[in-house]
């Protein structure tokens, strides 16, 4: 069987996390329960990088902003992981090559990142932390799901990651009006305050009963 649907797969969630992504791959390789899984992602020095970094996203990204600023970093890191493991694993099968597996991992990373990002920037204009944390455990739980699943079952696996990507493009075009709002009010709340001390500086006064003379 062609590795592509599990190319597919793995670059849709290597685009949400790509740690998570790696450290499962590598550990369904080295216990033996997939041999799709190339032995260069079953090195213990990977797994552990892999398993510190994981941890760190998993922190970030429940923290307001912090996860907006942990997905600009990530908008080169996740693609190109993407496009490595999926190199990687066309190049275990022998049955795509190698070139051609990394632009569909590559290029269905950058769409899911886009898609993660955008919508985190959405969450980010609700002002308690709790749709966060929900959002940040969803997305945690629904990798480990999908790779888990495209490990026995690659091309349910697939089709699964192909509806999750367009159905999180759509749901996106509707949340980037609200981006587009969100920014519009906090734009006019900065220019209130802005007005606000440039009235305060004109009049003189500091709010103890005394003024300064105008200049």
């Amino acid at each position: 069987m062609s590795v592509l649907p599990l190319v597919f797969t793995s670059g849709w969630a290597s685009g949400i996390n790509a740690y998570a992504v790696v450290l499962l791959l590598g550990i369904f390789g080295a216990t033996g329960l997939t041999d799709a899984v190339p032995e260069s992602l079953q090195r213990p020095d990977v797994l552990i990088v892999a398993g510190v970094l994981f941890l760190c996203e998993a922190v970030a990204d429940k923290i307001p902003y912090v996860d907006s600023i942990w997905d600009s970093v990530h908008t080169v890191i996740r693609p190109v992981a993407g496009a490595v493991v999926a190199a990687l694993l066309a190049g275990d099968s022998h049955s795509l090559p190698q070139i051609a597996a990394g632009a569909v991992g590559g290029s269905t990373a950058l769409m899911s990142h886009l898609v993660k990002a955008g919508t985190r920037m959405a969450v980010n204009t609700s002002p308690e932390p709790f749709s966060n944390i929900a959002v940040s455990t969803g997305e945690d739980l629904s990798v480990a799901g999908i790779i888990t699943f495209a490990v026995f079952h690659p091309l349910g696996a697939a089709a699964l990651a192909g509806v999750l990507l367009l159905t999180g493009i759509v749901v996106l075009g509707f949340l980037m009006n609200r981006i587009r709002r969100f920014r519009r009010r906090r734009a006019l709340r900065r220019e209130r305050r802005h007005q606000g001390a440039d009235d305060f500086g004109a009049s003189g006064d500091f709010g103890d009963g005394t003024t300064r003379p105008p200049p």
